[in-house]
């Protein structure tokens, strides 16, 4: 579609697109210190830049900007044009309460006024 265009333009709307794409996503993978921009997120896997990507395995983190979504075993890693594209073999929800060990009522209340 861009054959027409000279190097340099193309080149620069090629980096235009990169950092649009950098600026939207807030999705980030942790591996200990490291942490790493999601391109793509799906449900079995991931894909990130290719340059600037180290090959992760093991356990991983993914964020939502501060907020942590997901504990993931990364088990394989494949590079495709320009991004590396990780899959997993499980991805666990991080929950914020502990679990409960009786069954929650569907209607709870807000509050109790007394007479």
């Amino acid at each position: 579609m861009f054959s027409f265009l000279p190097e340099a333009v193309r080149l620069g709307l090629e980096e235009a697109r990169k950092s649009a794409r950098r600026a939207k996503g807030r999705l980030s993978v942790h591996d200990g210190d490291q942490t790493y921009r999601i391109r793509r997120f799906w449900d079995s896997g991931f894909a990130l830049d290719l340059d600037g990507s180290d090959r992760l395995r093991g356990y991983v983190d993914i964020y939502d900007g501060p907020q942590h979504l997901y504990k993931c075993l990364v088990v394989s890693s494949a590079d495709d044009g320009d991004e590396r594209v990780f899959e997993f073999k499980w991805a666990t929800p991080v929950v914020t309460q502990p679990a409960a060990d009786f069954v929650r009522p569907d209607f709870v209340p807000a509050g109790l006024l007394e007479n």
